[in-house]
């Protein structure tokens, strides 16, 4: 990979890694489930008028749209609400581990040694990450956001079955129909909805504007045409760098603490990453990636 294009894999990396913290001050002024409604509709008005109609594929992407819409990303945020961001970032990691051992399942592909203990490796990462005294009550959290990773590796397998559909098309079409699912789901489950959006400060809808445009659109026009240029195994080493980013801008921008546990239990993570990765099945879509 030229230099140029190792810097704009870095560019990407660093702004899914950021969103970790955006999400934080997002969250500390809407709900959880109506800033996610925020964000995909600002997603589908930006996306659709210019997207092409993918006939055929419409329930396989609302099928999908309920996988993250519904069950991923309202985990994840109301996870985020009670984590700090570095843990959240390495935590998020583990649908890694989780898609690897779906595509085993679905696609009958070989596990093999090294990933079977990538996999081990990643998760006992989580465990002593999960094992911290400081965690205590946000353990629920934890686990929300491993719930959520579990959901994103099966929207993994689901994206797969897409094919090749164009990225911004897909992204898209799921946030249109996403974002009804989120509005009935804050509206069942959350409170004060009205009052957020009338007392929203500059940095709450800077925040829906990042998720929005800077993580999926401008992240994501960054990324694809690396994707189409070069193999797979030369791009997907660039996501480890993912929760590194996290982790440092939790610890800049919010004095996330860095503590022992956190240290062993984010190597560990993301070394069992490092080798699921370097033996990546051929059938787990090169485009799956979740930047939150």
């Amino acid at each position: 990979m030229t230099l140029r294009h190792s810097l704009q894999a870095l560019l990407v990396m660093a702004l899914w890694g950021l969103n970790f913290v955006v999400a934080k001050w997002g969250l500390a002024e809407f709900p959880p489930l109506f800033i996610m409604f925020l964000r995909f509709t600002l997603v589908a008005l930006l996306l659709v008028p210019f997207a092409r109609v993918p006939r055929g594929r419409m329930l396989p992407i609302a099928a999908l749209s309920v996988t993250l819409g519904t069950v991923h990303f309202p985990l994840m945020f109301n996870g985020l609400t009670g984590i700090d961001a570095a843990t959240a970032s390495l935590a998020a990691q583990a649908q890694v581990p989780f898609s690897s051992l779906l595509a085993a399942v679905v696609f009958k592909d070989k596990l093999g040694w090294r990933r079977a203990l990538g996999m081990s490796t990643a998760l006992a990462g989580i465990a002593v990450i999960a094992g911290e005294p400081r965690l205590g009550d946000a353990l629920p959290s934890l686990f929300m956001i491993l719930g959520a990773s579990l959901a994103f590796a099966v929207a993994s397998i689901q994206m797969k079955k897409l094919g090749g559909l164009d990225g911004f098309a897909l992204n898209g079409w799921m946030a249109l129909m996403a974002a009804p699912q989120l509005l009935i789901l804050s509206l069942l489950l959350e409170h004060g909805q009205i009052e957020a959006v009338r007392g929203a400060s500059a940095w709450g809808w800077s925040a829906i504007v990042y998720m929005a445009v800077v993580v999926t659109i401008v992240a994501y026009g960054l990324w694809y045409p690396l994707l189409r240029h070069y193999d797979v195994n030369q791009t997907m080493p660039y996501l480890l760098t993912v929760p590194v980013f996290g982790v440092a801008a939790g610890v800049a921008l919010m004095g996330d603490p860095v503590t022992l546990n956190l240290a062993i239990g984010g190597a560990l993570t993301i070394g069992g990453v490092a080798v699921i990765v370097k033996r990546r099945p051929a059938t787990v879509n090169k485009r799956v990636t979740n930047p939150t």
